[in-house]
């Protein structure tokens, strides 16, 4: 385990042994917990057949049923709650593009937690007491703001809650303010140095040394852009709203092989998508957490629909996440081929002329399936280079992922934005 900072705490330094037994214990009253406050999880134990106390081994989790974002929206909005609501400190909740919001409640104690593993994962990325952090996720509802905010000031660190949007107000900020950590969505940082490249500013000039992205999915080759680009250190961190918010897994600046989960109080299933069976450490299926110390909310087998592999530790012992690529619900099946979206960024990121926005469309064109890739053009691109560029994208879709769709190559920030992420997949078929 690589220890050169000397600043791991106390839940980083367990040894596996130590680290099962405390999973199991804080798994155990979790299952108890849940059982005892909400109706939801004792209807669903008892269908089941299971209860709190037949859980012996870690191994017995799998007895349990899972938790879906459906079941969360059913129960709308406080049903999952397993506290008093005066004991509530905060709430937060997902957008509800595609239905009910799911509400998420927090004690004083979650609150305390969360601030303390996105702290954790600030110092894996690299940042350290006394930086200055430039928090440009969302604030309000979407929990990236507020989570990073309270994270790096745990950490011991200045903090300019710049929020997204108004990109020229941020290059300014940046360059006033001179931070060490931006913490933002991967897409809306390449807005950012977009923006930098717009105003005759050289992005590697600044004073930012480390990015942390998440919220959404992104590439090796996105990493790389960024890197080159920036000159900076760019390391993903992993969460999500109904498991706490970022800091559920981070990846380590001394290794940048995959996030590291913070088992102590998360702990990961990979199953298989169809049948739900748990797959062994090493095979890709899709991501299901468990909530080990939450008190306000916890989560029993939720299914969060990325897809990755569980892997050995490295930089920490904790088990690592290989980077997340794609959602189970994100699957384009476009005439009997699977793609995913950043399968389509891989061959964005590698064409001239375009920014490594886009956007893809489907519709139905008589009895068959469509998709047209809408990617922004660079602010320099001609008219030329545009047309080659949607012609190497067709082209490079075709010949690699084996699918013919239409290219449409559209103004620069004209593709649709929400939390500083562009909606990649609008499904126009009719229903």
């Amino acid at each position: 385990m690589a220890d050169a900072s000397g600043l791991l705490d106390a839940g980083e330094r367990l040894d596996g042994p130590e680290l099962r037994a405390l999973q199991l214990a804080r798994l155990r009253a979790t299952l108890r917990h849940a059982y005892t406050n909400v109706p939801f999880y004792r209807a669903a134990f008892d269908k089941a057949g299971v209860g709190p106390d037949d859980c012996r081994s870690l191994a017995d989790l799998a007895r349990f049923p899972f938790t879906t974002k459906a079941d969360l929206r059913e129960t709308y909005p406080y049903g999952m709650f397993a506290v008093p609501r005066e004991r509530v400190r905060r709430i937060h909740a997902s957008s509800g593009t595609t239905g009910r919001p799911t509400v998420v409640g927090y004690t004083d104690g979650d609150l305390s937690t969360w601030a303390d593993v996105v702290a954790r994962s600030i110092r894996a990325a690299g940042g350290r007491p006394g930086d200055t952090v430039h928090v440009a996720y969302g604030y309000g509802l979407f929990t990236g703001g507020l989570g990073a905010h309270y994270g790096a000031e745990r950490l011991g660190c200045t903090v300019v809650p710049a929020s997204g949007g108004m990109t020229s107000r941020q290059v300014r900020l940046i360059q006033d303010l001179r931070p060490d950590v931006i913490m933002v969505t991967p897409s809306y940082m390449l807005t950012l140095l977009d923006e930098f490249e717009r105003q005759g500013v050289d992005p590697r000039g600044t004073s930012l040394r480390v990015g942390i992205f998440g919220a959404e999915p992104w590439t090796e080759a996105m990493r790389r852009e960024i890197e080159e680009r920036f000159a900076i250190d760019a390391v993903d961190i992993y969460g999500l709203s109904e498991v706490m918010g970022p800091g559920v897994a981070q990846e380590c600046v001394e290794t940048k092989d995959g996030l590291h989960v913070h088992e102590d109080h998360f702990y990961p299933e990979v199953v298989d998508p169809i049948t739900g069976e748990v797959l062994p450490d090493g095979e890709r299926g899709e991501l299901v957490f468990t909530s080990l110390t939450k008190e306000a909310m916890p989560v029993i087998r939720y299914r969060t629909r990325d897809l990755t592999r569980l892997l050995p530790g490295t930089a920490r012992v904790f088990r690592r996440m290989e980077k997340v690529t794609g959602r189970s619900d994100d699957l384009v099946i476009l005439r009997g081929v699977n793609l995913f979206p950043t399968q389509i960024e891989e061959i964005v990121l590698r064409t001239p002329g375009v920014a490594p926005h886009f956007q893809l469309r489907l519709t139905r064109e008589g009895r068959l399936d469509a998709l047209t890739v809408r990617a922004e053009a660079r602010p320099d691109a001609t008219p030329e280079v545009r047309d080659a560029a949607a012609r190497a994208i067709a082209a490079a879709v075709k010949d690699g992922i084996g699918v013919s769709v239409t290219v449409e190559i559209v103004e620069p920030e004209s593709l649709e934005r929400s939390v500083g992420k562009i909606r990649r997949i609008v499904d126009l078929r009719p229903r």
